[in-house]
């Protein structure tokens, strides 16, 4: 198995993946480092039906605090042909998990933020600890929800997308099940028994069914194709491009208060 630094990935006997973002020292946070090595997990995983869900997670104290910010910023001090390029290698992750041929359930915790709701969202089913804090934080740093936006419009609709979109309201887990990113919420003490019971009925199923399934679902959902994926990167780039969002980013770093709080 490909020896990974920024996730970790087991494979019990039963077939079941276990995908966890490893980047405590971050909070999780998705790094270049983070996105290639999920898009390469994702892009070679096995499809001869030898495995039968997988399970993402986040080690630490959170599930995912989002952008790395650091990354961000380079982005800002780039040209716009390597902020396509970036932004292009964060669409193609989202992408690539979202049209995984097996269930993909997320186990969430401690915090999911902008880019951490969109892993929500491109999970099949997302278990949630009770304790667990959800947010759309981008306008706060001058940026916009851009890649993520097909799958958490996909899963939640335009309409309620609108309510949490704009304000970077935090939320709790029961607002995240009314906007449809988690599926359950449970007892951190509960979380064990609430994975195995999601992963067991997919151990009894059609591999292949389940794979042409899941495509069937997609193909009659939203319209998430190329050129709709493509938008979102040139609206991501014209951001990094935007003033507001080099203060943003710039004011988080350096703990200062940015102009419009």
């Amino acid at each position: 198995m490909t020896q990974y630094t920024a996730i970790h990935v087991t494979v019990d006997d039963r077939g079941v993946a276990s995908l966890e973002l490893a980047a405590t020292e971050k909070r999780n946070a998705l790094s270049a480092a983070m996105i290639a090595e999920i898009t390469d997990f994702a892009t070679t995983l096995p499809t001869d039906g030898s495995i039968r869900v997988v399970v993402l997670s986040g080690q630490g104290s959170m599930f995912c605090a989002g952008g790395d910010l650091a990354w961000m910023k380079e982005q800002i001090n780039a040209d716009r042909a390597q902020r396509m390029r970036e932004g292009r290698k964060l669409a193609n992750m989202l992408r690539v998990l979202n049209e995984l041929p097996v269930p993909l359930i997320g186990r969430v915790h401690g915090g999911a933020f902008g880019g951490g709701i969109g892993l929500c969202c491109v999970c099949d089913l997302v278990v949630a600890d009770e304790e667990t804090k959800f947010g759309l934080t981008e306008t706060k740093l001058g940026l916009i929800p851009a890649t993520i936006s097909p799958y958490v419009i996909a899963r939640m609709s335009e309409g309620k997308a609108r309510e949490v979109f704009m304000s970077s309201r935090i939320f709790g887990a029961e607002r995240a099940q009314s906007l449809n990113i988690v599926t359950q919420i449970v007892p951190a003490s509960e979380m064990d028994a609430a994975i195995a019971h999601e992963v067991e009925p997919y151990l009894h199923t059609a591999p292949n069914a389940v794979a042409a399934s899941k495509a069937l679902a997609r193909a009659l959902g939203p319209r998430i194709d190329d050129a709709v994926i493509e938008d979102t990167i040139r609206r991501l780039a014209d951001t990094w491009e935007g003033e507001e969002a080099a203060h943003g980013i710039d004011a988080f770093l350096t703990k200062t208060k940015a102009r419009w709080a």
